[in-house]
């Protein structure tokens, strides 16, 4: 299929000499805007694989663990702190495990410890309760809570496990437990409080003589599915996830997959190099994310550590996942209770393993090595797996570039850059271009990171980033899109460079997107509710219309869902996620058809191979952006029109190929304000709205800040 921001870079080209930095666009406002469509010039089908979801790190917010440490990575003190740089979401998960007595009443047995490096024995005291808890734990009331703790101890000791929810006499509940050994045992624990609490507490206190050790604790909602919060399986599926990614990200690189394989409660926790050592339970480990994907119907794209990892390291992992059971690996599979091979198609190698970051980062011209050591050995596993190469464009480093300039992301470790950027292709930064010269025969995808800053443009001359606050609207949304363009646009040159790519059908796996919001001093920043909804649909739009360059796809952010504030249960979609799941149900292997027009695309400010191509992205419609296509079985024609202004804008239409019909079904979110945003517990002020339309009207009014979506159903 022909694309048709490349039919249009001269217009295009001129229409951007109008927009010296700091000039408004030209508008569409009060005149029509003309598309002319040809159905009978379709391209590649929409892979499934585009709208998927990332995971990082291995066990994730999706998992439905209540308790924090709960195998004792860290030793229990009276005052243990929260993770250092813990996520948002850790508000939902109660404090470490502190303990009940006086100083010295818990010791951490190193000598027999259940799991791990250490776990905490108690010293009673007679009559004096003594142990462990745990507060501020999110429960609902009248909700049902299950779990578990291993125990050991003298025959003198008498213990209990409570949860306490309130001040009053009756807002608790206590389970004796019976009498212990000096062998671990599993005791089920099993409560309901009665009422909402952010502020509830868990207790494993004891009485009597002697000590009593514990080993581990679990406490999850009794819906859970198989681990994972009930909420989120049944919206991750709402929206349509047809591929997950995991264990990362960064965190990937000194992560060892066997430890997260065997009796979960006997798996060790480890803290997480990469993130401050926050705390890893490793609850969620091969298993656990196979049956993630199977929930929710989604394909797995498995992350192997190329970082601390090793070529028989990662082929171990490939037989262990899609060797049979009579092989060493598949037998271990085998005794950790799945017989059959997983079958996974889709391995990536490694996480952004040009940055100084990564654990394990090492000069290219060895790191190229190590990268065809290690597919060759999977692939001697499995010669039919398809993998996918740790890239980066000179886009993606001439932003990391530009972002470590602005000091974005602090750190001693990182030498300054004082190159002029963008980088240049075959330089020592052009990762991608040795990669493909060095790898091409084990590489069948290529990745990409494309993060956006919707508020900055890159200022060549300045050589950083400036604030871009002032641009219009269809600017600022259209910056994420622009950076799959630079991508698609760097691809060219390697052609261009190596022209044996042409045959070599590598393909991009787009695996971390999203937008940033930040200004140019480096600080953080509130986006307008409306700026990444539709920097989402300008990128998809960009991803369909370029369908035959792209395996997959995932939104960094993707995973994000509106939570109760009591207690982190998955209650709703934000604004964006509307989006993906308007294009998810409706584009999954459509075949995307040529559209033409009568206004350009202009350049947006910026750099060429910084925070965008040489080339504009988008329909030659502007502002607006309209795609248009097939269902994958060809039975409708589906219509969707961006608009990412404040005015409503006018559109004509002429479309060849297919007779459509009188009527259609008309699905559009188009929200009261550019501000607006969904948020728990109040009725959703962005949304898909559904209605039947008599037709297609000649003119097409647009409204503001929209995504309109026409669905025709074709004799």
């Amino acid at each position: 299929m022909t694309m048709n921001r490349r039919e249009f870079i001269a217009a295009s080209a001129a229409g951007a000499a109008m927009l010296q930095p700091g000039m408004k666009a030209f508008g569409a406002t009060g005149s029509s805007i003309q598309a002319t469509i040809d159905a009978a010039n379709s391209g590649a089908p929409i892979n499934a694989m585009i709208f998927g979801g990332y995971m990082e790190p291995a066990t994730t917010q999706v998992w439905a663990e209540l308790l924090t440490d709960r195998k004792f990575a860290n030793p229990v003190t009276a005052e243990q702190p929260a993770p250092a740089n813990a996520s948002p979401f850790f508000r939902f998960f109660g404090e470490p495990f502190r303990l009940v007595g006086p100083a010295g009443t818990v010791v951490m047995d190193t000598v027999h410890p259940f799991v791990g490096k250490h776990s905490p024995r108690v010293k009673l005291a007679g009559a004096e309760p003594r142990g462990i808890q745990q507060g501020k734990l999110r429960m609902a009331g009248g909700k049902a809570y299950e779990g578990r703790v291993y125990l050991a101890g003298d025959p003198g000791a008498k213990v209990v496990v409570r949860l306490v929810w309130g001040t009053g006499a009756g807002d608790s509940h206590t389970i004796s437990i019976p009498a212990l050994s000096r062998e671990y045992k599993k005791f089920p624990l099993k409560f309901t409080p009665a009422a909402n609490t952010e502020n509830a507490r868990l207790e494993i206190l004891g009485t009597g003589s002697g000590n009593f050790q514990v080993g581990a604790a679990s406490l999850m909602a009794a819906d859970n599915v198989e681990g994972f919060r009930a909420g989120m399986i049944r919206l991750f599926k709402e929206m349509g996830f047809k591929m997950f990614k995991w264990p990362g990200g960064n965190f990937v690189s000194a992560y060892d997959w066997r430890d997260g394989i065997g009796d979960r409660d006997k798996r060790p926790p480890r803290l997480e190099p990469m993130w401050s050592n926050r705390i890893e339970s490793n609850d969620v480990g091969l298993h656990e994310y196979f049956a993630l994907c199977r929930l929710v119907g989604a394909e797995p794209d498995l992350a192997i550590d190329s970082g601390f990892g090793s070529a028989r390291e990662a082929a171990e992992e490939t037989e262990y996942c899609n060797g049979s059971a009579e092989t060493r690996m598949g037998r271990m599979r085998a005794a950790n209770g799945h017989p059959e091979p997983f079958k996974v198609r889709y391995w990536t190698i490694g996480n952004e393993m040009y940055g100084p970051w990564q654990y394990g980062h090492m000069s290219l011209d060895q790191y190229w090595d190590k990268h065809n050591y290690i597919v060759e050995a999977m692939k001697k596993v499995d010669p039919t797996i398809k993998v996918t190469v740790s890239g980066a464009s000179i886009c993606e480093k001439s932003v990391g570039g530009a972002e470590k300039k602005g000091n974005f992301f602090p750190s001693i470790w990182e030498p300054p850059i004082t190159a002029t950027l963008p980088f240049e292709f075959g330089s020592i930064d052009d990762w991608d271009g040795w990669l493909l010269a060095k790898c091409a025969d084990n590489i069948n995808q290529l990745s990409e990171h494309t993060y956006a800053y919707p508020m900055l443009r890159f200022d060549a001359a300045a050589q950083r980033f400036v604030d871009a606050g002032e641009d219009p609207l269809q600017f600022k949304t259209r910056r994420l899109a622009n950076r799959i363009g630079g991508a698609f646009d760097a691809w060219n040159k390697y052609v261009e460079k190596m022209p044996s790519l042409k045959q070599a059908d590598i393909k991009f796996i787009f695996d971390e997107w999203g937008t940033r919001a930040r200004s140019a001093d480096g600080k953080n920043q509130r986006l307008p509710g409306m700026v990444v909804p539709l920097s989402y649909a300008l990128l998809l739009h960009e991803l369909f219309r370029n369908s035959g360059m792209i395996q997959a796809s995932c939104a960094t952010g993707g995973l994000r869902l509106l939570t109760d504030r009591f207690t982190g249960d998955a209650v709703g979609l934000p604004a964006e996620a509307m989006v993906m799941k308007l294009m998810q149900t409706h584009f999954l292997e459509a075949h995307p058809v040529a559209v033409d027009g009568s206004s350009p695309q202009p350049l947006v400010p910026g750099t060429a191979f910084v925070d965008r191509g040489p080339t504009p992205t988008g329909s030659p419609t502007y502002p607006l952006d309209v795609l248009a296509a097939f269902s994958s079985d060809r039975k409708k024609f589906l219509l969707s029109v961006v608009n990412p202004t404040e005015e409503a804008q006018n559109l004509t239409h002429k479309i060849n190929g297919v007779k459509l019909p009188g009527r259609c079904k008309l699905y559009r979110i188009a929200p009261p304000s550019v501000n607006a945003t969904n948020e728990a517990g109040q009725e959703p002020a962005v949304k898909i709205v559904e209605s039947t339309e008599s037709g297609l009207p000649e003119t097409v009014q647009v409204p503001p800040v929209s995504v309109s979506l026409y669905e025709f159903e074709l004799a």
